[in-house]
């Protein structure tokens, strides 16, 4: 398999946002240290993986076609770190981006994989727990059940994601205190004053029963939501744009959907 590139035309700052390690990527092109609009990136990688080296090119390139800083973290993982800790990660980061100047409204939370559920936690600790939610969420190819229900039984579309794998990694996440699978998936949450939140799925992934659950409990919710379902997007494509096309136009309506709800949208 071919080398993943180095980002380019950008730059990039380690920085510790209150004890979580992250970097902060910006368009080459813009002033910093601090710019008015900010993502903050979740990675995917099931709890166990993923990382800013596997992720840093998808968050240069959002940074990019976005115009916005990305935060990118290094939230804990499995096996010795379990829910709520990556959660209260997210939530500081968070915080952080709040701290150094960022306004709530023009930072626009970003996951994929469990990282898009992770942004999907995140964002409602951080309303309960703060008051204050980001102007938009965007969760890509999230888990939104980790009983799986809407994952075919013996699927045959993708094996990457199968019910089995999801209820091994739910049970590991949830640990063996008082949370469950039921707890720690996000579609028995209550969505009720969530910000827009853009979900994308590919149409032959094994989660997109789930994905599809979890638009119709944000629209009862009376929740800005919209479901991109992509032709042709495996599970975990998003991460390379600069191979495939359908990633490449996918994470561009991604970006798209952030510029749009910042308060302070760059000129188009």
């Amino acid at each position: 398999m071919r080398a993943t590139p180095e980002p380019t035309r950008v730059q990039i700052r380690r920085v510790d946002a209150d004890g979580v390690d992250g970097e902060l990527i910006w368009p080459a092109r813009l002033h910093h240290p601090l710019g008015k609009r900010a993502i903050l990136y979740l990675h995917g990688g099931g709890f166990y993986g993923g990382s800013m080296r596997s992720h840093r090119n998808i968050a240069a390139s959002f940074a990019k076609a976005s115009s916005a800083d990305v935060l990118l973290i290094e939230y804990r993982l499995l096996p010795q770190y379990r829910f709520p800790r990556q959660v209260e990660d997210a939530v500081t980061a968070f915080r952080w981006l709040l701290e150094s100047g960022y306004e709530a409204a023009n930072i626009v939370v970003i996951g994929d994989s469990v990282g898009g559920t992770l942004a999907l936690q995140m964002s409602l600790r951080q309303i309960a727990t703060n008051g204050e939610k980001p102007a938009a969420v965007i969760a890509i190819s999230p888990v939104a059940d980790f009983e799986g229900a809407g994952v075919p039984a013996h699927g045959k579309d993708e094996v990457s994601v199968s019910r089995e794998w999801l209820q091994q990694v739910g049970k590991e996440y949830a640990g063996k205190g008082s949370s469950s699978l039921q707890t720690v998936s996000p579609i028995n949450s209550d969505y009720s004053g969530f910000p827009p939140i853009l979900l994308q799925v590919g149409d032959k992934e094994t989660l997109r029963g789930d994905v599809q659950r979890l638009f119709e409990k944000l629209k009862a919710a009376n929740v800005d939501v919209r479901l991109d379902v992509v032709p042709g997007l495996f599970h975990g494509a998003s991460l390379f744009p600069f191979w495939l096309d359908e990633a490449r136009r996918s994470n561009q309506n991604a970006a798209e959907f952030a510029m749009a709800h910042f308060a302070d949208r760059p000129p188009q």
